[in-house]
């Protein structure tokens, strides 16, 4: 898809702060210092749209980039980063919750993973829960340009035993640093839009 126009519209650090609209929205989730900010910038074919920080746990709130006027992608908070207070943490958890379970606007979720690491726990509680609210969600192993191919092809069956995923669901890699897989991954977003 090309992107004439992305602006982040909205943040929200409540659930009063969600923007009422009609357009469709995808979601980024994932654990702190995965490449969710990157990733968006890549998909939208900007450097600096979503702030990306050499520091994890930075995304405070959920932000909402229209793109075309038509779409919206939303940046969640990162999660499982210790150094992030367990208060501001347990502040975060609703919010990301009722988004997630409750608007109507949701469309799907890109679940990111790092692709040179094993799911961790909280990896797989957010796959779970993701599929007990049968959210339509893609699985993006992020930073693929870090593997060789036959490695990361090994790490995909890893992944995807990991978190229970079945084989018609979608496991992509990612790479934000060469563009690699950004045409599949449109297509598939394009497709649960």
């Amino acid at each position: 898809m090309k992107v004439n126009r992305a602006e982040l519209k909205a943040s929200a650090y409540n659930t009063i702060d969600f923007p009422l609209w009609d357009m469709p929205e995808v979601s980024f989730i994932g654990r702190s210092n995965v490449g969710k900010s990157s990733l968006l910038n890549t998909l939208i074919g900007r450097k600096n749209l979503a702030r990306i920080s050499s520091t994890p746990g930075k995304t405070r709130g959920l932000y909402f980039y229209v793109l075309n006027d038509k779409i919206c992608f939303v940046d969640l908070p990162g999660y499982g980063y210790a150094k992030v207070s367990k208060k501001e943490r347990e502040r975060w958890a609703p919010i990301i919750e009722d988004y997630l379970a409750l608007r109507v606007n949701l469309r799907g979720c890109l679940h990111l993973i790092d692709c040179r690491h094993e799911p961790t726990e909280d990896d797989r509680l957010m796959s779970e829960w993701l599929r007990a609210h049968t959210i339509p969600t893609i699985t993006v192993a992020t930073k693929a340009d870090k593997m060789s191919r036959s490695a990361m092809l090994r790490q995909l069956t890893v992944i995807r035993k990991n978190l229970g995923l079945f084989e018609d669901d979608l496991l992509l890699p990612f790479s934000s640093r060469t563009g690699a897989g950004r045409e599949e991954l449109w297509k598939a977003i394009i497709k649960i839009i």
